[in-house]
Parts: structure tokens; C-alpha cells; sequence
């Protein structure tokens, strides 16, 4: 992440930086069971990955700051675009994302900040692209999750970046000043994933080729193989 950055073609001069907060995957989506029990940590990473991916490509973001201690999700998120800041001390999800804006801050000054959860793989960019573009219209904008309760993206232009991802979020952003982003064409960005039904329901509007290829391995039927694409996403038939 260079400190100059020039927008890359078709990006507006004023690009965001998108920084992703990632567990440890020993420690992540343990509201998985059932049929995916055994494939937490793996889709946990698989995950973070597809969301990277789908960041570090959207074209107004000039950077993608992930901070985790995991070492092994540290190498795969840098090979999928994204600088990597270590989560020290591990004092919780906010104080990771005032890490990662700091590095931002530190080398891409004057970019506007975004929070990203990590755990959307039917995110793509065109949907990230359209949420930071409805973001910008304020000083600091959050997009609820499906439940309406939660927060997936969070995003500051001139307001001092100052997220509240926990319990009730979306409330607490509110709350704090944040304008509530439209959410209308923005449910790829809104279905996170933390149960077995949420995974089903992210399948159903298709996830990205990390998350794919894990349920692929572990003989989830109804996805393509590498390259039988059955639209812009993997889905589950």
C-alpha cells in the first residue's frame, strides 16, 4: 500500500481503504454445526479469503488492511491482495479495526475508511462497490446484516472513524451518528454467515471460490467444479 496511491482507472480521486478484522480460525464460527461442524476453521478462512479477494479487486478501494495473529490466515489473505497488521494485544474486534485504520492512516493518508466483517463469501465487488458508493453521501454510514441487528460494513468520509461492531451494533452506530445505508440491492453484502443456516442461505445466492472449494472438498453437492461456474457465484442447486 503505497503512501501516494493513484487511483487505478474508473476510480474516483478520493479511494477508500477497506480494513477486515480476521480470527484466529481455532476461535471463529463455532455457531457452526450440524453438517459444517467439522469445517469451521476452514470456512472461517475461507471466508476472510473470499472477502479479501473481493475487496483488494472492487474498484474505489486503494487498500485492504486484514488484521489477525493467525500466521496461517496472515500468508493466504497476503496472497489474495491484502496487507496484514498483527491483532496485538487481541483486545477485541474494534480495537483490531483502529489497528488496521492506523496503518491506513500511516500510508495511505486522506483515504476514506471502511470496516468490513469477514465472514460474507457472497460478497462481490459489485456490491461492495455499490454500498461504499451510497456510503460516501455521509460522514459515517453503516449497512445492517440480514437480521437488521448487526453491522457488515461501517465507513467514514470526514466523521473520525470510531466503529461499534458487538451486540445490537447497528443501534449503536445509529446511535452515534451514522447514517443507515439503503439496503436495497445490497443482500450479498448483508448475509453474513454464523450458523448452519446462514451458510445455506449465502450458498443460495452463490459464494466466492475459497468458500466453494472447501464445501467442494468436503463433498457439499450442487457446486461446479473450478471453472463450471453456475453464475457470477458458486451456488448450491
Amino acid at each position: 500500500m503505497s503512501p501516494a496511491a493513484e487511483p487505478r482507472p474508473g476510480q474516483s480521486r478520493r479511494a477508500w481503504a477497506v480494513v477486515v478484522p480476521v480470527k484466529r480460525s481455532d476461535l471463529a464460527k463455532t455457531r457452526l454445526r450440524g453438517d459444517f461442524v467439522d469445517l469451521r476453521s476452514e470456512l472461517a478462512l475461507a471466508f476472510a479469503e473470499d472477502v479479501v479477494t473481493v475487496a483488494a479487486s472492487c474498484r474505489p478501494v486503494a487498500g485492504v488492511v486484514a488484521v489477525t495473529n493467525d500466521s496461517s490466515a496472515a500468508a493466504r489473505l497476503r496472497s489474495h491482495g491484502a496487507v496484514v497488521v498483527p491483532d496485538r494485544p487481541e483486545a477485541g474486534l474494534n480495537a483490531a479495526l483502529h489497528l488496521g485504520a492506523r496503518h491506513v492512516q500511516d500510508r495511505l493518508p486522506g483515504a476514506w475508511l471502511a470496516a468490513l466483517q469477514s465472514d460474507l463469501p457472497a460478497l462481490t465487488a459489485e456490491v461492495l462497490e455499490r454500498a461504499l458508493r451510497r456510503a460516501a453521501a455521509s460522514p459515517s454510514a453503516y449497512v445492517t446484516d440480514a437480521a437488521g441487528t448487526g453491522t457488515t460494513l461501517y465507513a467514514t468520509t470526514t466523521s473520525p472513524f470510531a466503529p461499534r461492531f458487538g451486540p445490537a451494533s447497528a443501534a449503536a452506530h445509529r446511535d452515534a451518528g451514522a447514517h443507515e445505508v439503503d439496503g436495497k440491492g445490497l443482500e450479498r453484502l448483508r448475509r453474513d454467515v454464523d450458523t448452519d443456516e446462514d451458510l445455506r442461505a449465502a450458498l443460495a445466492l452463490g459464494v466466492g471460490e475459497c468458500t466453494a472449494a472447501v464445501l467442494r472438498r468436503a463433498g457439499e453437492p450442487g457446486l461446479p467444479e473450478p471453472g463450471q461456474r453456475s453464475g457470477p457465484r458458486h451456488r448450491l442447486s
